[in-house]
């Protein structure tokens, strides 16, 4: 590390030890001395053998770790495991603190707003041409539950309470200042060392939907208005539309989750909703503090006065202060709309609650009469400090907070219309009809005004639910409004008639209104097909086609909003295909989707929005964001971009609000780039061809591994934790489908979570090395150097390959084949651990040596120093976790049903997943 790196990283250094000191002294404080020297002595020979490559206290570690006690191999992993979580937000302060120093340099950085909009000047595109892109773009970042987020609420509250606490040492310059930060920390620290880290119980869907509004708390309310206010500077006289909004899927995804319903979907809104209200209540009361002006010293408009009048408020000390006098009355309609909509009571009233506001419209109205009566009368810096961000966060997040997405099976909808259509006498056996046979009763249905339901007929639990799913979507509606609940998501989507399932639930329910030949008809709910598989991806285009050229389905979706959603699946494509063929395959299906719609747009208007499910890891689509969506196809972003945050990732990127800005601006910025600045057509054929080849071979590699090599599955239910994974009170969902515990019907989230506990990663990785040996060989050794070198003009030429390579090198960092060989001995038939492991040490190598060739470095990460750096401090911490966990997965598995012992030794597993996750950070 240079001098220059050396000092730059100073500071994150003196954190991460003053951070593992307090942590090592509230240790000795409650566990005594004997537990302190053991962590330290693992700690120390960690270290030795991970940077001094020092193979005698490797030997060292392993015998030390093996004659633990299961009580002392918890305190061990506690210690570890917290060590991680603390690094993690020594890390993040960093990020937020070499910021500031770049901007105080005068430095953009990649990313940023201002470095995107010297790009977008540099372009010679203006301030209008922006702001006219930006008020037809639609950015949204989803949320959502899977079963792979490991943190409690009570462990990240405390751990905001220390990154607040380290973010002001940054500040404090006096010696008797520090040890009072000091004293603090450690009391956060304590608070964190007697806190269960686990769950005794299972997480429900009220739980999830409760962790997740924790963000909107502490980050998303209060910095989208800051991302807004940058957004306005850069374009001054420009009117920004509310472009960029908030979406979740807690609450509303069933798919393969029975606990969710019409009641997890209605708590949801109702839950969001006070949210968002109760924070409107503190500003507006803030602001009745702030705005103490006398109309005895400043006039007002009329419709200020008008306002104030209004409100009912005959204090006698407000007399003079119109604002206040607006404000209390603002505040008890506030008050009333709160009590309507969610039962509850604001915490204080100067007024009593009254006249409730009838939706987030009449709200921002009001705000924007004071507004204007600030502007017209010399009160105009008062705007900007709370009223401004205030009458953002109102536009943008309304009285229903972020829109709730549903998303079900195709198989549940067809399992729902197959008995809704017997029970009516109309078909006996829709499960036995074909394609074609579907489609055409299912248009005539949709054409007809009738329902399907029978008044008094008795319908299984399943249609009951579904249907009350439908019918509490159309309450929702009714009472927030259409930005609450705007997507339909069909998971499983293989054909049309998915498609037009949901279109005839819909008229079920009354949420399509009038047949689909009518010039009136409507529908509330963006029917948004996901392609998953790979299979799915290769027809999502002629799925389209076809859906689009029925009778009726054009004019329907004009009529409705002209906004199409298509969802592709990063996960399921990956597990299915391996990870270059997912990518590939991802990459031509928007080709050819984008083709289609551009036709449709020009036609009849209609807008195409790609919605990416993402994942935490390379895996599962994970990976820099920004790079991400500029290594894009041409033309596929067009200012349309909804994406999913998922897992742990949400808790990195967006508990310490800082960080959460930061990665909200890149969302902004990647999106305005990649729809402004000028692009080529799209790589050269060659590219594409060459590109098509190595996914060929790169899927017949991982195939041939994951679903043909027997004794596959049982090497996975193994040497991975995935059955300890799947007795995690993590989530809600269940870790597979189905019942049965095979590959096939194991969820994607779990497949690449288990991986990344054991360090090996397979779906980040594994098929390329032999996609590349394939490419290169097929033509002999005459046309190896030619095909070598069109391989480094991708790399440097094409941001899709450019991107893949930097993920693909960031998964092989973090992987470590000497960590994974532990796991493979974990597998009773000794042949088949050997054989299977030598197979994926054969393939990293293959990997590695391929990318090599291609970008010439050597070194993992060359050209990611701050990730480098990262691993390096935090590896040494992460390795005694994972050894410990296969020595306690050892344990467990060869222990005697009823043991006493074994609750303590599941929870020492439980703890290091919860470690290894919180040190690698995109596992999710």
């Amino acid at each position: 590390m240079t001098n220059d790196a050396t000092d730059k990283d100073r500071p994150l250094v003196e954190d991460i030890r003053l951070l593992g000191r307090i942590l090592g002294e509230v240790l000795r404080a409650q566990e005594g001395k004997e537990v302190y020297d053991l962590v330290e002595g693992v700690r120390q020979l960690s270290v030795a053998y991970r940077l001094k490559r020092d193979e005698g206290a490797g030997k060292g570690l392993d015998q030390l770790l093996k004659s633990l006690s299961n009580e002392q191999m918890l305190s061990v992993i506690r210690a570890f495991s917290y060590f991680s979580h603390l690094a993690n937000i020594a890390e993040d302060q960093h990020h937020v603190r070499r910021r500031d120093v770049h901007e105080r340099r005068g430095d953009l950085q990649t990313g940023s707003l201002a470095l995107s909009f010297k790009r977008l000047a540099q372009a010679d595109l203006r301030a209008a041409d922006i702001a006219s892109m930006l008020n037809r773009a639609y950015i949204s970042p989803v949320l959502t539950a899977h079963p792979s987020e490991v943190q409690r609420k009570s462990i990240l509250d405390a751990e905001r309470a220390i990154a607040d606490l380290v973010r002001e040492r940054d500040q404090l310059h006096i010696e008797a200042q520090r040890d009072d930060n000091e004293e603090r920390l450690r009391a956060r620290v304590t608070q964190l060392w007697q806190t269960r880290m686990l769950r005794y119980t299972k997480l429900t869907v009220a739980d999830e939907i409760e962790n997740a509004l924790g963000y909107y708390r502490s980050t998303f309310l209060l910095q989208i208005p800051r991302l807004y206010r940058s957004i306005e500077k850069a374009l001054p006289g420009q009117d920004i539309a509310t472009f960029f909004r908030m979406g979740n899927w807690i609450g509303g995804d069933r798919d393969g989750n029975p606990f969710v319903n019409a009641e997890t979907l209605r708590y949801a809104l109702s839950r969001q909703s006070e949210t968002a209200l109760r924070h409107y209540l503190t500003e507006v009361h803030l602001l009745g503090a702030e705005l103490s002006m006398s109309d005895m010293l400043v006039a007002v408009t009329d419709e200020m006065a008008a306002l104030a009048q209004r409100s009912g408020d005959q204090n006698p000390h407000r007399n003079d202060e119109p604002y206040r006098r607006a404000l209390a009355g603002m505040y008890s309609r506030l008050a009333a709309t709160l009590r309507e909509r969610t039962g509850t009571e604001a915490l204080r009233h100067a007024l009593p609650p009254q006249n409730p506001y009838a939706g987030a419209e009449d709200f921002l109205a009001d705000l924007r009469i004071i507004e204007s009566s600030l502007r017209d009368h010399r009160g105009e810096a008062l705007i900007a400090a709370r009223l401004a961000p205030l009458m953002r966060a109102v536009k943008v997040f309304g009285f229903h907070l972020a829109t709730v997405d549903l998303r079900q099976s195709s198989e549940q909808h067809e399992a729902v219309l197959a008995e809704l259509l017997k029970v009516a006498q109309v078909e006996s056996d829709y499960l036995a009809l074909d394609e074609t046979s579907r489609r055409i009763l299912l248009l005539r249905l949709l054409k007809e005004a009738r329902p399907l339901r029978v008044l008094g007929a008795q319908y299984s639990d399943l249609v009951r639910s579904e249907l009350a799913v439908f019918e509490a979507a159309g309450e929702i509606l009714a009472r927030y409004g259409r930005p609450a609940i705007r997507h339909y998501i069909i998971s499983h989507t293989r054909d049309v008639s998915d498609l037009l399932e949901v279109l005839l639930l819909q008229k079920e329910a009354g949420l399509m209104r009038g047949g689909l030949d009518s010039p009136t008809a409507t529908c509330d709910l963006i029917v948004t097909p996901l392609f998953e598989t790979i299979a799915d991806l290769r027809n999502a285009a002629s799925i389209m086609r076809a859906f689009y050229a029925l009778p009726g389905v054009t004019d329907l979706v004009k009529r409705s909003g002209a906004e199409q959603d298509i969802m592709l699946g990063y996960s399921d494509s990956n597990k299915d295909g391996g990870f270059f063929t997912s990518n590939w395959e991802l990459y031509t299906a928007e080709l050819a989707l984008v083709e289609h719609f551009d036709a449709l747009k020009a036609m009849h208007g209609i807008t195409l929005r790609l919605f990416h499910g993402r994942g935490g890891t390379v895996g599962r689509g994970g990976g820099p964001q920004y790079q991400a969506i500029l290594a894009q196809p041409p033309g596929t972003v067009g200012g349309q971009i909804r994406l999913t945050e998922q897992g742990e990732v949400i808790a990195s990127k967006y508990t310490n609000p800082e960080i959460g800005i930061r990665n909200l601006e890149t969302l902004v910025a990647a999106t305005m780039e990649a729809t402004l600045l000028p692009t080529s057509k799209g790589p050269p054929t060659i590219f594409l061809q060459a590109a098509a080849a190595i996914s060929e071979a790169s899927m017949m590699a991982y195939r041939k591994l994951v679903y043909e090599t027997p004794g596959f599955s049982d090497y996975f239910f193994t040497a991975t934790p995935i059955r300890e994974i799947s007795d995690l009170n993590i989530g809600s969902r269940p870790a597979s489908r189905k019942a049965s515990w095979t590959i096939e019907d194991l969820r994607a989230i779990p497949w690449g979570f288990s991986w990344g506990q054991c360090r090996v990663a397979i779906p980040g990785w594994y098929g390329f090395g032999s996609g590349i040996d394939r490419y290169l060989g097929d033509l002999g050794s005459n046309g190896y150097a030619d095909r070598l070198s069109l391989l480094r003009r991708m790399e440097a030429e094409w941001p899709f390959f450019r991107t893949m390579l930097s993920n693909l090198d960031m998964v092989l960092a973090k992987t470590d084949l000497g960590i994974a060989s532990r796991y493979a001995e974990l597998v009773e038939d000794q042949h088949l651990g050997q054989t299977i492991f030598g197979l994926i040490q054969d393939e990293y190598a293959r990997t590695g040596q391929a990318l090599y060739q291609i970008t010439g470095e050597e070194r993992r990460l060359s050209d990611n120093p701050t990730l480098a750096r990262s691993i390096e401090h935090r590896f040494p911490y992460l390795d005694p976790l994972n050894h410990l966990q296969v020595e306690l997965m050892r344990r467990y598995r060869n222990s005697v049903d009823g043991d006493p012992a074994n609750e303590r030794v599941q929870r020492g597993i439980h703890l290091s997943i919860n470690g290894v996750a919180a040190g690698l950070r995109n596992t999710g």
